[in-house]
């Protein structure tokens, strides 16, 4: 029996219930009527209704007293009052006790309708909004792995990898796009193995400076140089008896790289400046967003580094192709939103969950957190809709392959036509960063620099919005 369908009549006008039913029934709903409160409520309360239109002047029991001793008895269904009496008091009154909505007679059968509709979409969003409150209470449930949020097959395939090797006291190596929850996965990790009592540490690679990272990384001893006021005892040793995450690590510049497969190989460390050497025990997990095998074949990163660190890999799939899980981590970012913020969001269109489902995002989990915050700003009422979302969500293209080749039955005009079509939409889903948009476009980055030169491509802003770097003639343009 479908709930979403069954609608309770409850009025003492017998013409009107006659012709309120009829019309009802014609639009596909089960309709059930009562000829006052009591009738109505000992109905209501043995049967599942989505609706209830309620008079509120009747005999026996009125709509107002059948308002407060439904929801006394705990009926879910959305009450919708009708009178030919209303008044501002009398409408406030019944929204105060539970009322859904309150139409004044005479009415159209359209007005009803239309109520109807919108009291659907509520209820639809009320139960997806408890399914999902369910699955996230079930997923947070996972000790060690509460902020990985997802139940399609991909991501729980990373999910039982890391749960098994936790127990194991070996090196992990986490790959993946930026923003699809690396480091959750390896604070994971570090949670559900031997080492938790221990210090979780996680150095971004990329983001210290190439002098400094040798002292970061190993510490260094009073003195050792100038500025040395102070023993540093270094991230591994900070990390003693714990985990050290080593994120970015495909950003270490070679010559670090020789040293850090030394202190792996060795599990010592000798501060900068001390003729000591200092015993550590320390699980290293690493993270890269970088494709380490080409970068190893590029003479960027060493090859025997590359076998020590990967013992085992966690490939974490990109949110495109879990985007199943995008309903699920919305609810969790409204969540935390109406937390942080103090922003109540009663729920979200199925137009809204579309233009996210059909997005392909570039920025992943971290992106479609940024995207959330924005629309809960701009929700209408509590409710975010389309039109909350940003602006290059709402005009996503409707251009297809068929309507791109109408006029052309070359293969290769067709080709061409495709690949600049492709390469111009990578761009604008990148913001302009060519080396994000080569990783979507699958092609290496050189290959996409000669076809923005060869289509004449207007590519936007250079990688992380720096300026192109002067080439042999100092012109200024990239190749």
């Amino acid at each position: 029996m479908q709930i979403a369908n069954r609608i309770l009549i409850i009025d003492d006008e017998v013409n009107l219930v006659e012709m309120l039913s009829v019309s009802l029934e014609k639009e596909g709903y089960e309709v059930v009527v009562a000829g006052n409160g009591r009738q109505g409520l000992e109905i209501a309360t043995s049967g599942r209704f989505f609706c209830i239109l309620c008079d509120v002047k009747m005999p026996v029991m009125d709509g107002m007293q059948f308002l407060e001793a439904a929801r006394a008895a705990g009926v879910e269904a959305m009450v919708i009052m009708m009178s030919a009496f209303a008044t501002i008091d009398t409408a406030v009154k019944a929204m105060k006790v539970g009322a859904y909505d309150f139409i004044t007679k005479p009415f159209k059968v359209a007005e009803v309708l239309c109520v109807l509709e919108k009291a659907r979409e509520r209820l639809e969003l009320r139960e997806e909004n408890r399914q999902l409150r369910h699955k996230v209470e079930k997923l947070q449930r996972q000790r060690g792995f509460t902020d990985i949020l997802g139940e399609s097959a991909a991501i729980a395939e990373m999910v039982a990898l890391a749960q098994r090797v936790a127990a194991y006291d070996t090196t992990v190596l986490i790959t993946g796009e930026s923003g699809t929850g690396k480091e959750l996965f390896a604070r994971g990790i570090h949670q559900r193995s031997g080492r938790s009592a221990g210090p979780f540490v996680s150095v971004n690679c990329g983001a210290i400076p190439e002098n400094l990272l040798e002292s970061e990384f190993f510490g260094f001893v009073k003195g050792a140089f100038t500025g040395a006021h102070a023993d540093h005892p270094g991230l591994f040793v900070a990390a003693q008896g714990g985990t050290l995450l080593l994120d970015e690590v495909g950003e270490l510049p070679l010559g670090l790289q020789v040293k850090l497969l030394r202190v792996l190989q060795e599990r010592e460390v000798r501060p900068i400046g001390s003729g000591k050497i200092k015993k550590i025990d320390v699980r290293v997990l690493a993270a890269t967003a970088r494709d380490l095998g080409e970068e190893v074949r590029a003479g960027r990163f060493r090859q025997d580094l590359l076998f020590r660190i990967n013992v085992v890999e966690l490939k974490i799939p990109p949110l495109r192709q879990r985007q199943g899980d995008i309903p699920l981590l919305v609810r969790a970012f409204l969540a935390e939103i109406e937390t942080a913020m103090g922003i109540a969001i009663k729920g979200i269109s199925g137009g809204a969950l579309a233009r996210l489902g059909a997005y392909s995002w570039p920025g992943n989990v971290r992106e479609l957190k940024n995207v959330i915050e924005h629309a809960a700003i701009y929700a209408e009422d509590g409710y975010i809709t389309d039109r909350c979302l940003p602006e290059h969500l709402r005009g996503q293209s409707s251009c297809d392959v068929h309507e791109l080749l109408a006029e052309t039955v070359s293969i290769k005009e067709g080709k061409v036509k495709t690949e600049r079509y492709l390469i111009d939409k990578a761009l604008k889903m990148t913001g302009g960063n060519k080396s994000q948009a080569a990783d979507l476009l699958e092609i290496s980055y050189p290959s996409l620099l000669s076809k923005i030169k060869e289509y004449r491509i207007h590519a936007g802003r250079d990688d992380g919005g720096q300026a192109p770097q002067p080439d042999r003639n100092g012109n200024g343009e990239l190749p």
